[in-house]
């Protein structure tokens, strides 16, 4: 058999990896859409490098959009066969995906008026609404902790991978002329101690794994506890500089993050007395499903739903739905925060709040999550004095600021007590993706010292025989 990655390789959104066994048969470990690499992002999810007719089932590891975006294309340009994901996976999968359609038409629109004045060709989405609605229906859950026949070949197995909700590791016994090989796909892994979720599973053996890298080389901050954190730039950017605070939070999984931690401080009695927007629609619906899915909490989220019916909600927050409504906060002149999608601000109505908010110095843009370089919120993190947003130049006068600790991504010690659950030396070769190069290069180093042997960073493209 061969693997092939087609995403995710030496970067960190666009997550394929393609499965090919001797007989033929293909198996698309996800369908991620690359995000935020500038210039090149268009190419990179118009081309496959491979044909998407001859694929025979795809297995997601979760919902976000450089794991899932690029599936409705995958169908439209000729896949037909079963998707298969988590319960909870399933139902974030088909709202991310009809956002994400929703979005590249409004954008393609805005962008062809422009190019109708220039005479140039208009544009066409990576697809549709129609399109993301077709692909529901090959969509079909599979729990936790089951094997699960996908055909004569290989079976699938999901584990808990702690990092969205129903986000998962794949377990696959593959079985190729009478011999089992065992391969993990680890997906997206979360946190040991996440606020919100259960912890990461144990997995069985497996003879190869592919294990993303985001933080490789990167421990999250431990001695500040967030809410502590969110607090401190509330008081700085709301009390004292009467100004807005601007959160890019992704919909899945930081949103409902963030709001946890407000709850707490208003449990505490520490939360200022403000308005809290939510001004994502997206955000709204995801933080409903979150709540339909309370056996996937933890502990301590399962004790605070004895006292507490909602860890999501508290006094001052405010949900908003309507462009009009997002619309009337740029003409507000009182302190308040603002929370909103993306969370590397690359598109969404975050982006709108930015341009209208990013030349005052009064406000805030705090970032709480990855970054890719090139995208809005890459550039505002590495201290560029001015920005282009929606063709426009702006002068970056409020201030930017991060909360490194609330990343859904494990760091190098979340991911080695990830694998800590396998023997190395019956691991023959272990692949790095999700993740960017030089962090990759630092995180093999540390794989090596635990005893793992055959370790590769695979670029792009790059197929290589499982023996």
């Amino acid at each position: 058999m061969k693997i092939a990655f087609h995403g995710a390789a030496r970067t960190v959104t666009g997550s394929k990896h393609l499965l090919t066994l001797s007989n033929g048969r293909k198996y698309l470990l996800d369908c991620g859409m690359f995000q935020g690499l500038g210039q090149a992002t268009n190419a990179l999810n118009r081309n496959w490098g491979f044909d998407p007719a001859e694929v025979n089932f795809l297995i997601l590891s979760h919902a976000h959009i450089d794991h899932s975006g690029l599936i409705p294309k995958l169908i439209r340009d000729g896949f037909t066969g079963k998707i298969f994901c988590t319960p909870a996976t399933k139902d974030l999968t088909e709202i991310l995906l009809l956002d994400s359609a929703e979005i590249q038409e409004d954008d393609v629109k805005y962008l062809n008026k422009k190019r109708a004045a220039e005479k140039q060709p208009y544009l066409q989405p990576l697809y549709t609404t129609e399109d993301a609605e077709n692909s529901f229906k090959h969509l079909e859950a599979v729990e936790y902790g089951i094997w699960y026949k996908i055909d004569e070949f290989v079976e699938l197995m999901y584990t808990d991978a702690g990092h969205i909700i129903g986000s998962a590791a794949v377990n696959l016994k593959i079985n190729e002329d009478g011999k089992v090989t065992h391969l993990t796909f680890s997906g997206d892994v979360g946190r040991y101690r996440d606020v919100i979720l259960r912890s990461p599973a144990v997995f069985p053996q497996a003879d190869y794994v592919i294990i993303e890298s985001t933080y490789g080389n990167s421990l999250h901050e431990l001695n500040v506890t967030t809410p502590d954190q969110l607090l401190q730039w509330i008081m700085k950017t709301c009390l004292k500089k009467k100004g807005k605070l601007i959160i890019p939070a992704f919909s899945v999984g930081r949103t409902q993050e963030l709001l946890y931690h407000l709850n707490q401080l208003e449990l505490e009695r520490r939360l200022p007395d403000l308005d809290y927007f939510v001004d994502s629609p997206l955000s709204i619906k995801t933080t409903e499903l979150v709540k339909r899915y309370p056996r996937y909490f933890n502990k301590t989220i399962q004790h605070v739903l004895e006292t507490d019916s909602d860890p999501f909600g508290f006094k001052g927050l405010k949900f908003v739905k309507t462009v009009q409504e997002s619309k009337l906060l740029n003409f507000r002149n009182e302190p308040c925060v603002i929370i909103s999608a993306s969370g590397m601000a690359e598109a969404g109505r975050v982006k709108h709040h930015i341009s209208n908010n990013i030349e005052n110095s009064r406000n805030t843009i705090l970032m709480t999550g990855y970054c890719e370089p090139e995208s809005l919120g890459g550039r505002l993190l590495s201290g560029r004095k001015e920005v282009h947003i929606f063709g426009v130049m702006h002068e970056v006068h409020a201030e930017v600021g991060a909360i490194h600790s609330m990343s859904a991504h494990g760091d190098y010690e979340d991911l080695s007590q990830f694998l800590a659950c396998q023997d190395p030396k019956q691991v023959k070769r272990l692949f790095l993706v999700h993740g960017e190069y030089n962090v990759q290069q630092q995180f093999r180093q540390r794989l090596l010292k635990k005893g793992f042997v055959d370790i590769e960073i695979p670029e792009q493209h790059y197929e290589v025989g499982l023996t």
